[in-house]
C-alpha cells in the first residue's frame, strides 16, 4: 500500500472514432428503459449537429472526465460538434488542464483506507487516485498564469482562454479540451471556477499581489454567454449532470428576455442524469419543468437517467460515425466575444 504500488494503473480515455457505435443505438431504439431514452437522446444530438444554424452548448459536471470520457469532450470540440463550453471547474483544472501538463488519474478502489490514502498524499474520486503533489504542481501552474495577466477583472472564458494559449507553449499532452477550445475559439465559461483546484492558486495569487491582482467576474460570465445566445438565437444543450452549469446555460434565456431581447427557448436538450425527481432535485430540474420556467421547448428533448460514462460514449460516437459534422460551420463565439 506504498504510494508507487497505489498509483500504477492510470484511467484510459476512450476514443469513440475507434468503434462505430450505429448498430447499439439502431437496436435501442427498438428497447425500453434507459436503452430507448439513449437512442433518442442520440437522434436529438444529431438533430441538434445537423441544424447547422444551431450553436450547441456543452455543460459539465461531475467527475466524468477523470473517469475516462476525456478524450470524449476533446472530440466533441474537434470535430466541430459543440460551439461552447459550460463546466465546473474540476472538470476543467484538475481533470483536463491537469492531465495537459502531463500528470494522470489512475484506478483505484473505493473501498480502500482513505487515511492510509492521506498518508500517501493521495486524492481519491470513488473508485478514481489523483496524485495530490501534482495536483498542487497544477494549482501553481493556474498561479502563473494570474501572475502573468494585467490586474482586472476577467471572465471565467478569458481566464481559461489564458490557460489554453499556456499549454500552446507548455503542454506534454496534446489533446486537451482547454487547449483545442483555444485554438478552436470554443469558449468555455465556469461560473462557480474557484470551486476547484484552481482556487488555490488563485488565492496564492491575490495574498502574494495584493495591490495588483486578477478577479473573476462571473457577472460577466452570465452576459457573455446571454450575448452568445441572443446572437445565435438557435440553440441546443447537451448536458452531462447538472448543478451549476446546466442552470448557468438554461437561463441565458430569461436574461436576455429581462434585457429586452426576443429569444426562443433552448430548443434541443439532452440531460444524462442520475439524480432523482423525487425530492425536487434532478440536478435542479427536469427538461419538462425547465420549460414551465420559458427555458426550454420540449418538441426535441431528452432525459437520460444513466451514469454517464456508460452511455455518453455511445452517443458521441454514433453522431461521429453519421459524420454530418463534416458540414458543420465553425461558430468561433470566442472571437465574436472578443471582436
Amino acid at each position: 500500500m506504498d504510494k508507487k504500488t497505489l498509483l500504477q494503473d492510470t484511467i484510459q480515455h476512450i476514443d469513440v472514432t475507434s468503434f462505430d457505435s450505429t448498430p447499439i443505438i439502431n437496436a435501442m431504439r427498438h428497447m425500453a428503459f434507459s436503452s430507448r431514452d439513449t437512442a433518442a437522446a442520440a437522434d436529438i444530438f444529431l438533430r441538434m449537429i445537423e441544424d447547422d444554424g444551431c450553436t450547441n452548448i456543452l455543460t459539465l459536471s461531475g467527475s466524468t472526465s477523470a473517469a475516462g470520457c476525456m478524450q470524449v469532450y476533446f472530440d466533441m470540440v474537434k470535430y466541430g460538434m459543440v460551439d461552447a463550453i459550460v463546466a465546473t471547474g474540476a472538470s476543467i483544472v484538475d481533470m483536463d488542464f491537469f492531465e495537459a501538463l502531463g500528470f494522470k488519474h489512475y484506478q483505484g478502489s473505493p473501498h480502500v483506507d482513505d487515511k492510509k490514502l492521506r498518508e500517501c498524499y493521495i486524492d481519491r474520486i470513488y473508485d478514481v487516485y489523483i496524485d495530490e503533489e501534482e495536483l498542487q504542481q497544477c494549482d501553481m501552474a493556474v498561479k502563473l498564469i494570474a501572475d502573468s495577466l494585467p490586474p482586472r477583472a476577467y471572465s471565467s472564458r478569458e481566464f481559461i482562454r489564458e490557460m489554453g494559449r499556456y499549454l500552446t507553449r507548455h503542454s506534454v499532452k496534446k489533446n486537451s479540451l482547454v487547449q483545442i477550445a483555444y485554438e478552436r475559439d470554443v469558449p468555455i465559461f465556469c461560473p462557480a471556477f474557484t470551486d476547484s483546484s484552481a482556487g488555490f492558486g488563485l488565492v496564492k495569487h491575490q495574498v502574494e499581489k495584493p495591490d495588483g491582482h486578477i478577479t473573476l467576474d462571473s457577472i460577466k460570465d452570465f452576459w457573455e454567454l446571454t450575448k452568445i445566445k441572443i446572437a445565435a438565437e438557435t440553440t441546443g444543450l447537451f448536458m452531462i449532470g447538472g448543478g451549476v452549469p446546466k442552470n448557468f446555460a438554461q437561463d441565458t434565456v430569461i436574461c436576455a428576455e429581462m434585457l429586452g431581447h426576443e429569444v426562443p427557448m433552448h430548443q434541443y436538450a439532452v440531460q444524462i442524469t442520475v439524480a432523482d425527481v423525487r425530492d425536487g432535485a434532478c440536478s435542479s430540474s427536469t427538461l419538462k419543468e425547465a420549460a414551465s420556467w420559458g427555458k426550454v421547448d420540449l418538441t426535441y428533448e431528452q432525459m437520460v437517467y444513466a451514469e454517464a460514462s456508460t452511455v455518453l460514449p455511445l452517443i458521441v460516437s454514433y453522431a461521429y460515425h453519421q459524420g454530418s459534422w463534416r458540414s458543420r460551420s465553425p461558430k468561433a463565439w470566442s472571437r465574436y466575444l472578443e471582436g
